[in-house]
């Protein structure tokens, strides 16, 4: 019993070791933000929209593969997704461009016109939107 047990420890620590040391698929292709490529005066948003009662999951189902699709558009530097945890269905976006003129590319993206024509079915009142500047001299 006692060799059993030895031998079951034992492999159970070479297990976690193994995996300490491997490095996850996800971490080596998750893009990183590089705080010194965003410029000055860059083109910050903070938005938003609250679910319809009833309507938080269908919301979040609409809303999820935005990350995917903004995150892998060119022209945006960030692009966070949050869910307020006390209040299921209310939606925060982080999003950073260049320019005003790449968020606007941005808006008139296919997928983004699609989630927009969603919202009066999903959201209550519409998205709330701070454009905002980026501030601090980047550091090098």
């Amino acid at each position: 019993m006692k060799t059993l047990l030895r031998n079951s420890l034992g492999a159970l620590l070479f297990v976690a070791a193994t995996a300490m040391t491997a490095t996850p698929i996800a971490a080596q292709e998750a893009p990183r933000v590089h705080y010194q490529e965003i410029p000055e005066g860059a083109y910050s948003v903070v938005a938003q929209v609250r679910a319809k009662p009833g309507k938080e999951d269908a919301l979040r189902a609409a809303t999820l593969p935005l990350i995917d699709l903004v995150r892998g558009d060119p022209k945006n530097l960030v692009y966070f997704l949050q869910e307020d945890r006390a209040k299921p269905g209310h939606f925060i976006f982080y999003e950073i461009f260049a320019s005003q003129a790449d968020f606007d590319a941005h808006n008139a993206m296919p997928y983004v016109k699609d989630w927009f024509t969603k919202l009066p079915e999903l959201a209550d009142g519409g998205v709330e939107v701070m454009r905002m500047a980026v501030l601090g001299k980047p550091k090098k």
